[in-house]
């Protein structure tokens, strides 16, 4: 069974002439995941591209990675628009029992605790400021943004893929 890979970010330009990309990241451990050393891959049309970071600093909102051996600005172009991953075998960071990477909620179903209803699955995670907020695509309609909040969440089942909620009153419109 080939290794599980999980997104930390994504390359979204280069930056300058040296090499850097510009990330933007998907990932709660920006510190770990993009420090000097750190094994990751670019996820390519034909398969998985390893690299090794060199460099990091932060730029604004944006992260800037250098890799090993590739050091000007044509070795890294082709990166461009690529999401970038880390093994599952290179997380080494220890999570609490109510944390969770971003990866095992991108996909989960989520329902309401109280009837049973279906709202739709995670499509992404947004971290507006004090809280992550869940995107939540439903057929036909808007999506529904959930605050990552333990008033909302209730309960979260990795292995059954569901997470259980109590959305508050108002945060749904009437599209109906």
């Amino acid at each position: 069974m080939p290794e599980k890979y999980y997104q930390v970010g994504k390359i979204v330009n280069t930056h300058g002439i040296r090499g850097e990309v510009r990330v933007i990241a998907t990932t709660d451990f920006t510190e770990e995941r993009f420090k000097k050393g750190t094994h990751l891959a670019v996820e390519m049309p034909n398969g998985l591209t390893p690299v090794t970071v060199s460099a990091m600093r932060q730029h604004k909102q944006f992260y800037l990675l250098q890799f090993e051996g590739l050091g000007n600005i044509n070795d890294v172009e082709l990166f461009k628009g690529h999401n970038l991953k880390i093994a599952a075998s290179e997380r080494d960071d220890q999570l609490e029992d109510d944390e969770y990477y971003y990866g095992d909620i991108i996909g989960l179903e989520v329902i309401e605790e109280s009837e049973g209803t279906s709202y739709g699955k995670v499509s992404e995670i947004i971290d507006p400021g004090p809280n992550d907020v869940w995107v939540i695509k439903r057929r036909g309609r808007s999506d529904l943004l959930l605050p990552f909040l333990k008033s909302v969440i209730k309960k979260i089942d990795i292995e059954a893929s569901k997470a259980y909620v109590e959305v508050p009153e108002g945060l749904i419109d009437n599209e109906d």
